[in-house]
């Protein structure tokens, strides 16, 4: 729908044929718009399986096979040409069934994530699907919410909306429920309409659906939920990695060609082309987006298994380069499940029922309470307590904000009595109380510093009656002090575990919190954080130091108690000037710091803009789920580096020594088939790589994982690779061509399965943790069809391959020892002595 077309008066024809009252639509209306309008949302054009079949077909990979088999048939080699297409069919098909499956893991993962929205039909709040909202549901809209389709305002209550995702203004805009007076022609004098899309500020509202779907104003209400293609810095190193790969090896065949023909002449022109091609084809790692789609894949599931949710694929290896972690304590490192251990006041009863009647109890529009110290509160009212509730009637109020660490609520009890009763932090309470009873403000003081450092969190209460019908923060001072209760927050059992597991990830845990410093620093001393409970910074102090000292303080301190979502953000943006940071957050005061955050991680719970703007969305609130996700991260690009320092090292070696000796024969050391074999039995393996299991020492530098940090080791064991390609044919230099193509296939696949299995770990292969099952029978198949195919014959016939003797398989296999051995020295030495240049540079 377009601006144009929302006039004043259709606006107002909609809403009052949709106004159905203060109870909103029944189940049965709603389902019978929904069968005449459809559902809340915008169909995108989905990826078919016959868009990812023909991308198959995209791949240079698939045009430089195609030209091979059809040269190969030109000069009369229909088997070789035969073989070749049956290599490209089985690489289109491999490519497509795991891109298949990427594609559908994606849409998984999207189930997720989906957004929930508040309504109320026929009298009764719910909360249902936001595709599930249909026209006549009134939407019942707080802080934090996303708008889920354009809505006529009923009712609003110190209402900001920001609406700059329509406008481009990021200027807060507020709303009213009246009618307009004239004609709104631009979208920021549409006062009493709120559009699908945009964001609320402050606030609540209640309004009724006028448009959904395609029909909104924005028109695309799934954009907020679809995942943002954004290369991640490990791809953008694959891209640049493969370019320089792709450039090396064109340049190196263009030399070879003409050289051949400089030595050799024209006679073998043709064959010699496919022999280029199928060295081009061997040498590039073509397998590797299969090998990255299927471990970001499989991933993405795992991770969806320990109750992380990933919104796009190339955030899991977001997550894997955290140094930093910061989250609050509350339902990460505690069970957030509060218990009132005890009321200190001298009127018990009375301050209870003020604690209450400052929480979500005595909103009637409320169906289900999850504020844990309402819930502790009410657990421990009787029935006296209850039954006085229903007296009292809220009439205004000042909502929770993390930056005031309090909330106010104006209570009627009878016509003419009203009482200011104000809930918070017991420091912030205090400071706006002028009268103690019988104790006076330092003794209170002291008694809850005692309690909070026993590890109990303390919620102050105060009060006074007031003759004002709408309150101000200007009200909330003068107060007469009720009392405060003490809640026991028991730590997670897993807790020590996960500190203790960060620690060997060599992850930085930091706990941002708006708790005490008493109580943040027992925690953080309970679970091994911190040695010393006073090892806290107050986030007020924090702030006072200059830049320098901040970023000394932010990098020094792994606990921060009573820091306001301002303040977490220039924590965040301090840490971030050398570290890798991620960020735990739910609050609509949160998006801020989650926005600039490395990694942005929301609770499934969280607020709609912090979930919005996070790439990571936890279905669970713990910390050992995130850490958990941050090694499984780790672990799935330490085996994608590891496919690729073999894969490399392997291939570029024998690409090299291939390249020089073909000059110097008069045969081709391998045939183009041949070579084309060895790069497909030897992926097989490869690809088992991203299901092998890694080290946890392995997984402790999250820097070790750019690929200019191994280029050294590749190099190195390339070399290696060359040298023991090039004493092969010196003591097989003499034998017939199809035995000593035949010898050189067993030795090139046997050598990258060797390699696959020394690479694998930066220890000595046979201490490592043990392969991955996957790993292990590739591994043997692919050895078990190499060693036998030259004596079968399919090897002879379609392969060109001759039975070897056992005295020249011996010699392979004492070739294969020796280069395992040099090949593991070349190894450690890097690993002991140039890797931690190589992770610095």
């Amino acid at each position: 729908m377009k601006f144009s077309q929302y006039t004043t008066k259709t606006v107002e024809e909609v809403f009052k044929k949709l106004n159905t009252g203060e109870e909103g639509i029944s189940d049965r209306d709603a389902s019978d718009l929904q069968e005449k309008y459809g559902l809340n949302e915008t169909k995108t054009k989905e990826i078919s399986l016959f868009d990812i079949f023909l991308r198959q077909f995209k791949s240079p990979f698939f045009y430089l096979l195609l030209i091979a088999a059809l040269v190969a048939f030109l000069i009369g080699e229909e088997i070789d040409s035969l073989v070749i297409f049956v290599f490209i069919f089985i690489n289109v098909s491999l490519g497509f069934f795991q891109e298949a499956k990427a594609i559908k893991t994606a849409a998984l993962l999207k189930q997720y994530i989906s957004l929930r929205v508040r309504i109320r039909r026929g009298g009764k709040e719910k909360t249902v699907e936001q595709k599930f909202l249909t026209q006549g549901d009134i939407v019942l809209l707080e802080a934090g919410n996303i708008v889920p389709a354009d809505l006529r305002i009923i009712k609003v209550e110190k209402f900001l909306i920001d609406e700059s995702v329509l406008s481009g203004e990021s200027v807060p805009v507020s709303k009213i429920a009246l009618p307009l007076s004239q004609e709104a022609k631009e979208i920021f004098e549409a006062k009493n309409i709120i559009f699908a899309g945009t964001s609320v500020i402050s606030g609540k509202a209640e309004a009724i659906v006028i448009a959904i779907g395609k029909d909104s104003f924005f028109g695309e209400v799934t954009k907020l939920t679809s995942e943002i293609p954004r290369e991640s810095s490990y791809g953008k190193n694959l891209f640049y990695l493969s370019k320089i790969i792709l450039n090396i090896v064109t340049g190196t065949v263009v030399v070879l060609f003409i050289l051949n023909l400089i030595i050799k002449g024209t006679s073998n022109f043709l064959e010699f082309l496919i022999f280029c091609i199928a060295l081009i084809v061997s040498i590039i790692p073509e397998a590797l987006p299969v090998v990255v789609t299927f471990a970001l894949s499989q991933g993405a599931l795992r991770l969806t298994k320990q109750r992380v949710v990933v919104k796009r694929l190339s955030a899991i290896e977001d997550l894997g380069s955290i140094d930093i972690l910061c989250s609050d304590k509350t339902g990460t490192l505690t069970e957030n499940k509060l218990f009132l251990e005890e009321v200190f006041s001298q009127d018990k009863e009375k301050c209870l029922l003020f604690g209450l009647l400052s929480s979500a109890y005595v909103k009637e529009e409320i169906e289900s309470i999850e504020n844990p110290f309402d819930l502790a509160l009410m657990g421990k009212a009787t029935l006296r307590i209850k039954e006085s509730l229903s007296k009292f009637k809220a009439i205004s109020e000042i909502p929770f904000d993390p930056s005031r660490l309090r909330n106010g609520t104006l209570m009627e009890c009878g016509k003419n009595r009203k009482i200011l009763i104000i809930r918070g932090a017991a420091e912030v309470i205090l400071a706006n109380c002028s009268r103690f009873g019988e104790k006076n403000i330092a003794q209170i003081k002291e008694e809850i510093e005692k309690i909070g450092k026993g590890g109990k969190r303390v919620l102050a209460v105060a009060f006074k009656e007031i003759e004002k019908s709408e309150i101000t923060e200007e009200d909330e001072k003068d107060l007469e002090f009720m009392g405060y209760f003490s809640f026991v927050d028991p730590l997670k059992k897993t807790a020590k575990e996960v500190v203790c597991l960060s620690g060997k990830l060599g992850l930085k845990i930091k706990i941002l919190t708006g708790d005490s410093k008493e109580v943040a620093g027992y925690v953080a001393k309970e679970v091994g954080l911190i040695e010393d409970t006073d090892d806290v910074i107050l986030g007020e102090d924090l702030l006072s130091l200059p830049q320098e000292k901040f970023e000394q303080a932010c990098e020094k301190f792994s606990v921060f108690a009573r820091v306001s979502p301002q303040t977490k953000f220039k924590i965040i943006q301090a840490l971030q000037k050398k570290f890798e940071v991620g960020f735990l957050g739910e609050g609509i005061n949160d998006a801020p710091a989650l926005k600039i955050a490395n990694v942005a991680i929301a609770v499934k719970e969280g607020a709609d803009i912090s979930r919005e703007v996070s790439d990571i969305i936890l279905l669970e609130k713990d910390l050992r789920t995130i850490v958990n996700g941050i090694k499984e991260g780790r672990s799935i690009f330490s085996n994608i580096n590891k496919y690729i320092k073999c894969t490399l090292a392997s291939n570029f070696g024998n690409f090299y020594s291939i390249a020089a000796i073909s000059l110097f024969i008069p045969f081709l050391p391998m045939l183009p088939i041949q070579i084309l074999l060895v790069n497909l039995l030897s992926d097989f393996p490869l690809i088992a790589v991203t299901t092998d299991s890694v080290d946890v020492r392995e997984l402790k530098n999250p820097k070790q994982y750019q690929l200019q940090g191994v280029i050294v080791l590749i190099i190195s064991l390339a070399l290696v690779s060359t040298v023991f390609d090039f004493i092969f044919f010196g003591i097989f230099h003499n034998i017939t061509p199809s035995l000593l193509q035949s010898l050189w296939f067993i030795e090139s696949i046997l050598t990258e399965i060797l390699l696959i299995f020394s690479i694998r770990t930066s220890k000595f292969f046979l201490k490592s943790k043990r392969p991955s099952f996957p790993l292990l029978i590739l591994s043997a198949l692919t050895i078990l069809v190499t060693v036998s195919l030259p004596f079968t014959k399919i090897g002879k016939e379609f392969f060109h391959f001759a039975s070897p003797s056992t005295p020249q398989l011996l010699i392979v296999f004492s070739l294969l020892a020796s280069y395992l051995i040099i090949s593991e020295a070349v190894k450690l030495f890097y690993f002991r002595h140039w890797k931690n240049k190589a992770v610095k540079a």
